[in-house]
């Protein structure tokens, strides 16, 4: 404990608690709409705009919301034309921003150490004026997910019952697209582009282990993500691990126990439960 008396090391844990609330929150979104893997696709695409920013020295981060924006934006314009199949939008993505990102910082004279702490995060070196910017975006993406949650959690059950009542769809499509490309990168030098969409999806997929309802799937998401993000902090602190990975591999270990231990409730349940006795045969008389 005594690391977070460090102001690198409170930037670093407020970073990515707010980073861990606002991902989930997005996240059962791109979960319900079955397009889960989005934040890898945008944030390869992200990774090429990081390498043009360091090419022609301009902010790579600036870039790379510009270029993840556009990213985000062609994907969704591609799906509701389809023309090409999400997957594939996404496989495109995919391979052509790693390939991209890669080609133009080796062009640039940056070192790969700085395209490892876009790809994998580095969140002890998070400054004061990036905490303000992922606390303010945080804070609207978070806002703005629960707001409008009504209206986008009809658009993502059922585009057409939604156009039918008068939502504006598409334009509740592009929002999503675009607070999916600002999550993106905001938690680049949290917990990298290549890490990222695991805690969008991850925490969802958890809490939907315990929860029926989508508002407490929700509330139980964020809240998982806020101790993902906190405990893999804490963990990366005291044992000198990566604080991305740390944090991704908790909210797995998360799924995970709350997998196994759901199977073992059901399992134990169904011993508990009285056998019904079997219904006598037409023929057979049953004496009371």
């Amino acid at each position: 404990m005594e690391l977070f008396q460090y102001p690198y090391m409170q930037r670093a844990l407020i970073g990515a608690l707010v980073i861990g609330l606002a991902a989930p929150a997005l996240g059962i979104y791109l979960v319900q709409r079955r397009l889960a893997l989005i934040g890898d696709g945008v944030g390869h695409v992200a990774l090429t705009g990081v390498g043009a920013g360091l090419l022609l020295n301009r902010s790579p981060v600036l870039v790379a919301v510009v270029a993840a924006i556009i990213g985000a934006v062609a994907i969704e314009l591609v799906r509701a034309r389809g023309r090409t199949s999400g997957d594939l939008a996404l496989a495109l993505l995919f391979y052509g921003g790693i390939a991209g990102g890669v080609m133009l910082v080796g062009l640039s004279d940056s070192t790969n150490a700085n395209l490892n702490a876009y790809l994998f995060g580095s969140l002890t070196t998070i400054s004061s004026t990036d905490l303000t910017a992922i606390a303010v975006l945080g804070a609207a993406i978070t806002v703005v997910m629960l707001a409008l949650r009504p209206a986008l959690f009809a658009v993502c059950h059922d585009e057409e019952y939604a156009r039918v009542s008068g939502l504006p769809v598409r334009t509740l499509n592009l929002l999503i697209a675009v607070t999916t490309a600002v999550t993106v990168t905001i938690a680049m030098r949290a917990v990298g582009v290549l890490l990222i969409s695991a805690l969008m999806v991850v925490p969802v997929a958890t809490a939907q282990q315990v929860t029926r309802g989508f508002r407490s799937t929700m509330t139980a998401a964020m809240a998982l993500g806020l101790f993902a993000a906190g405990g893999g902090v804490f963990v990366a602190a005291n044992v000198d691990t990566a604080p991305g990975a740390s944090v991704v591999l908790l909210a797995i270990a998360s799924f995970l126990v709350v997998a196994v231990a759901g199977a073992a409730w059901r399992v134990l349940r169904r011993r508990r439960a009285p056998v019904a006795a079997p219904a006598p045969e037409p023929h057979e008389v049953v004496l009371r």
